[in-house]
């Protein structure tokens, strides 16, 4: 019932965020003489913040259609390369000839980001992937919203996961470099780990693991404890709803993206009620940078989906409670997930120092559990002075993260070919 009301309440407020709206026009007319006094611009304000906070924030945009590669704009062009009802891969295929004019080669690494299945859409990772882009021929995985999916469709578990991964990757093609952020650490290293085992083509030359809950049991944070403390058929009950009409998957019983939403900014609520107060100052005083900056977050933040029932609780229970593939009792389709079996796959793994999610040391545990990955294939790194997001985006993420990575990836570009080279010749 919950979902339901959720639905109620932001219809209920139709008629007041209209009158906010009519509102905001109104303060903002050039034809109001009032408009440009402090009651205008303290009316026009009340009105934009009411708005902002009861509208619906649905799927943001990429947004990438250009970006400046060594100060040269450089055209990009979004392509689906594969897609199932639950994910779609997308390819942002930079412009040969804009490339050529910045000095960079046509041919690049090809990157696959795994972006997070954990209540935001894929464009979190805007800048993430901007950044890549410079030296990279990049692909994401673009989750779909679960309320979009019919019933008819089926079911999408934390196994199905791992399967979207390989296929993920297969379409991309022989030794891609794989990036997991956040939450698909566990599945991703998993999938690398049964593609290793089978001596897949398709498996990656690398894998990359950015705040990740690799062992959730190390330096546990809030959420961690928070997933720990309560019994598996407590989230089962309380957070676990059914989808309304009219979306294309009513009766779906889903994780709310909303509901997600809420939880977080409880953990950080004076936080965001002192941004929406500088918020509400900046439209008053005119400040259109603190304006931007604000709306560009929010904008962001507060779109949302919703997860599975299937796929939500067997992460609470396969990665924060169980700790099944750290354990190594991890089983996928009858087969137990050996990460003994990853030889010939990089390993580069990156915390932010001040993570308050996925504590310093959850995601590293990866090295330690893939003891016959070579040394010259690994990288591991702990940024200072950097929370979760900070692990991913923002400036330290630009100037001291990636170009770690990037080095990263051409290192074990280079080791995978002179592998197959060796290999062709035998």
């Amino acid at each position: 019932m919950l979902y339901a009301f959720h639905e109620l309440a932001y219809h209920s407020a139709t008629p007041f965020r209209i009158g906010a709206q009519m509102a905001r026009r109104f303060w903002t007319s050039p034809l109001n003489p009032a408009s440009d006094t402090a009651i205008g611009r303290t009316a026009y304000a009340t009105a934009e913040v009411f708005e902002s906070l009861t509208r619906r924030y649905g799927k943001p945009d990429w947004g990438l259609e250009t970006i400046t590669i060594d100060g040269q704009p450089v055209r990009t062009t979004e392509q689906v390369v594969w897609s199932s009802p639950w994910c779609c891969l997308v390819r942002f295929a930079r412009h040969v000839g804009d490339l050529k004019r910045a000095g960079k080669p046509a041919a690049a690494p090809a990157v696959v980001i795994v972006a997070p299945l954990s209540g935001h859409y894929a464009t979190l990772l805007r800048g993430t992937v901007e950044t890549f882009l410079q030296d990279h021929d990049v692909y994401v995985a673009d989750w779909t919203n679960a309320r979009q999916v019919p019933m008819l469709e089926g079911r999408f578990d934390f196994h199905d996961y791992i399967d979207h991964v390989r296929a993920m990757l297969a379409a991309v093609g022989p030794r891609a470099h794989v990036v997991g952020v956040c939450q698909p650490g566990p599945p991703v290293l998993a999938a690398c780990a049964v593609m290793a085992a089978e001596d897949d083509p398709n498996r990656p030359a690398s894998m990359t693991f950015m705040g990740s809950p690799i062992d959730a049991r190390l330096s546990p944070t809030v959420t961690n404890q928070l997933a720990e403390a309560k019994p598996f058929t407590w989230f089962r009950s309380n957070m676990i709803h059914t989808v309304p009409w009219p979306y294309p998957g009513v009766g779906r019983r889903v994780y709310p993206g909303f509901v997600q939403l809420y939880s977080f900014m409880s953990m950080n609520e004076d936080k965001h009620v002192d941004a929406h107060r500088r918020y509400f100052e900046s439209l008053v005083e005119g400040d259109g940078d603190g304006v931007e900056k604000h709306e560009q977050f929010y904008d962001e933040y507060l779109s949302v989906l919703d997860l599975t029932e299937e796929f939500y609780l067997q992460t609470i229970d396969i990665v924060f409670q169980q700790h099944l593939l750290p354990r190594g009792l991890l089983e996928h389709r009858g087969q137990t997930v050996d990460l003994t079996a990853i030889t010939d796959i990089g390993l580069a793994t990156v915390e932010g120092e001040m993570d308050d999610i996925s504590g310093v040391g959850q995601t590293q545990a990866a090295h330690g559990l893939t003891p016959n990955i070579p040394d010259e294939r690994r990288l591991l790194h702990v940024q200072s002075k950097v929370g979760h997001y900070g692990v991913f985006n923002g400036r330290r993420f630009r100037e001291e993260i990636y170009p770690r990575v990037r080095d990263f990836i051409a290192q074990n570009e280079s080791l995978s070919v002179v592998s197959e080279r060796s290999t062709a010749a035998a």
